[in-house]
């Protein structure tokens, strides 16, 4: 049984492993080990083979706000069509809801300063982004590397913060109960200090995703 964006919740509620931020302002839920360090590997490496300059939706002036490199991983990959098959076997979302997955990487110095994942109502690329597809529901993020140090995902309005290591999940509910955006989402990719930071990063929408 396929299950539908709104109760994702509940069913990691009930997943062995998986753990709970308390807070009323947010669904964010995270775990350790989701995946092992042969397949975090593989995924670090197309990656590397593919990666590119990171950019954002909206222009906000700010040349720094997002200094990673990014990457699309192709679904044909063996790599990617087993962390498809966990991530399905842990939310039960549709797939057809599903973006393509994506890989960044973070040098010593680089940030995604803090920001939503969803697309920002009345924004210039709002139309561009969400017409066919609608908006971002749920986000899942999973770590493939430990970073010798920074490189922390903190949720500043909700106090908690996640330090990377390799095989921890993270993810979270972009909206509201009453389907709004939830600003409270907001969170910051923090500088690495030293090492390189590698994540992958899977996002769910309202309606079949079109490319």
């Amino acid at each position: 049984m396929q299950t539908t964006t709104d109760s994702v919740a509940q069913r990691l509620s009930q997943r062995e492993g998986v753990r709970s931020v308390p807070h009323s302002k947010i669904e964010l839920f995270h775990a350790r080990d989701f995946l092992n360090d042969a397949l975090a590997r593989d995924l670090i490496a197309l990656i590397d083979a593919d990666r590119r300059p990171s950019t954002i939706a909206d222009a906000n002036g700010d040349d720094y706000f997002r200094t990673s490199e990014t990457c699309d991983l192709s679904s044909g990959e063996p790599a990617v069509k087993t962390l498809e098959a966990k991530l399905y076997a842990l939310n039960g979302i549709d797939p057809a809801l599903g973006e393509p997955i994506q890989g960044q990487r973070y040098a010593v110095g680089q940030e995604f300063k803090a920001h939503t994942d969803y697309f920002t109502p009345g924004g210039a690329d709002y139309e561009r982004f969400c017409a066919d597809s609608g908006q971002r529901t749920w986000t899942f993020m999973v770590y493939l590397n430990t970073v010798e140090a920074g490189g922390a995902t903190r949720f500043k309005v909700v106090g908690k913060t996640f330090q990377p290591e390799l095989g921890k999940l993270l993810c979270w509910n972009n909206a509201r109960p009453d389907g709004s955006v939830n600003p409270n989402t907001l969170h910051h990719g923090m500088k690495v200090r030293k090492g390189v930071k590698y994540v992958i990063t899977k996002w769910y929408r309202e309606r079949p995703w079109v490319a």
